[in-house]
């Protein structure tokens, strides 16, 4: 088992990966910007050493600066958690060099899934069925076009090495390509560094639906279930829940087939996920993309399935074979992403001084946040406060805890998208499960206006 671990992120999954650790008594090294030194994971962990300034390019993004604190402090594993430098494949090579584990699969693995457009190649001799699209990278506006042409409107431009919605233009015309297209681009190499992009058909109203995958180095691939994304701004998510409602027995089962060999096609080890569009048919589905590492949302898989995931990362890397038994699903989960910005503005980022913090509890309820009452959201990265997560025997108990969770929750200091989730899990579409990735950017006004008078009777 390792020893000791340095964690290459912040916020609330930085807090996360510090308290599997120290659960399965691996001592901790938090490295942090100048933003960060009063965050609860710094204080807690085992050593901690200051990096940089704000700025991540100069601290979580720094490789050198890393390595060369998880050398000098003696650790042989980095876990990355997500963003920042989880699905660098150099940084997971220069962790092997430097002779100190990555949590995480090899820089070989990432580069498969990480390049959407290799990605896309290798899932398709691997029998995973992906949207129609570009044969590899388009280099260039001319081949954009003719790959559009080709496909036809509406299509997606998406970055090859794109993540977290960033570097993703949606094109109804050939009119709407070309700003479109360096828009993307230069979306994507600010973001990633790396602005080639490919083309995809646009699945009109689908679900966003993604697989949970733990692989070990003996050869066990498995997959935890799935969970619902399908309630997205930007294309990013906000209400997560788990499992999706949508999935027949036979559908749960034939995505789960090909998560499973998509992970085997790239020679997967640890925590990733593979994601999907569903079609409006509900028969349908496609490979969207294959996340290599921990995602956001993984708690309500834990909560359905009872298996610590960050546990499991870290066995897996330590060389040890999975050891959970049968998975099974029990319940119903749900997950609101807590962030500072204003859905009324434009979803506009408000960090800012946590004034007053309550945060709700009672059974089946898991909040997962690094915030305190007098503590500063710096400015400078994500947006996400915290994670309100609920488990129920059924999907309408837990529909029901986190409106009351919401209604307990209070914060004061800048505002969040807390209202706005509330009033989500009001909406008779939401309440039904029949929310595709359209659902807000349609139903958006009528939510903002939305009362709090509670319905009579609740739809089920």
């Amino acid at each position: 088992m390792l020893k000791r671990v340095l964690i290459a992120n912040r916020g609330e999954i930085a807090l996360r990966i510090l308290r599997a650790c120290r659960e399965l008594d691996i001592e901790t090294v938090a490295v942090y910007s100048q933003a960060d030194e009063e965050a609860i994971h710094v204080q807690l962990a085992t050593h901690s050493v200051r990096i940089g300034p704000p700025r991540a390019a100069d601290s979580y993004l720094n490789q050198d600066a890393i390595l060369t604190v998880a050398k000098g402090t003696g650790c042989d594993g980095i876990h990355p958690g997500y963003g920042f430098l989880s699905e660098n494949a150099d940084f997971a090579d220069a962790c092997a060099a430097a002779g100190v584990t990555f949590i995480g699969p090899s820089g070989d693995s990432i580069r498969k899934a990480g390049s959407k457009s290799a990605a896309r190649d290798i899932m398709r001799a691997a029998g995973v069925p992906v949207t129609p699209g570009s044969e590899g990278v388009v280099r260039d506006l001319a081949a954009a076009q003719a790959a559009a042409e080709a496909i036809g409107y509406p299509v997606l431009l998406k970055a090859s090495a794109g993540g977290g919605g960033r570097g993703i233009r949606r094109c109804e015309s050939a009119a709407e390509l070309p700003a479109a297209y360096e828009a993307a681009r230069a979306e994507a190499r600010a973001c990633f560094g790396d602005d080639e992009m490919y083309l995809e058909k646009l699945i009109q109203n689908p679900r966003h639906i993604e697989f949970q995958i733990l692989a070990d180095r003996h050869g066990n691939i498995v997959h935890l279930g799935d969970r619902d994304c399908s309630i997205q701004r930007r294309n990013q998510k906000l209400i997560e829940e788990a499992p999706a409602r949508c999935l027949t027995p036979e559908l749960r089962a034939r995505m789960g087939e090909a998560a499973v060999r998509a992970a085997r096609a790239v020679g997967y080890e640890g925590a990733g996920t593979v994601e999907f569009l569903l079609d409006a048919d509900m028969e349908h589905f496609y490979f969207m993309e294959m996340n290599t590492r921990i995602q956001v949302e993984h708690g309500i898989t834990e909560l359905v399935t009872g298996v610590d995931l960050v546990r499991q990362q870290l066995r897996i890397a330590s060389g040890l074979a999975l050891d959970m038994g049968e998975v099974t699903l029990q319940g119903h989960a749900l997950e609101c992403r807590i962030n500072a910005e204003d859905p009324a503005a434009d979803f506009r980022p408000c960090p800012g001084k946590v004034g007053f913090l309550h945060f709700p509890g009672g059974p089946g309820v898991r909040v997962d946040s690094h915030l305190y009452t007098g503590y500063t959201l710096p400015p400078y990265y994500d947006s996400l406060a915290a994670k309100l997560m609920v488990h129920a025997p059924t999907r309408l108990e837990a529909i029901r805890k986190m409106r009351r969770c919401l209604e307990e929750f209070a914060l004061d200091g800048f505002r969040t998208n807390a209202e706005l989730s509330y009033q989500i899990l009001y909406h008779p579409t939401f309440v039904r499960g029949g929310c595709t990735t359209a659902f807000l950017d349609q139903c958006l006004p009528q939510l903002l206006d939305f009362s709090r008078h509670l319905p009579d009777q609740e739809e089920t």
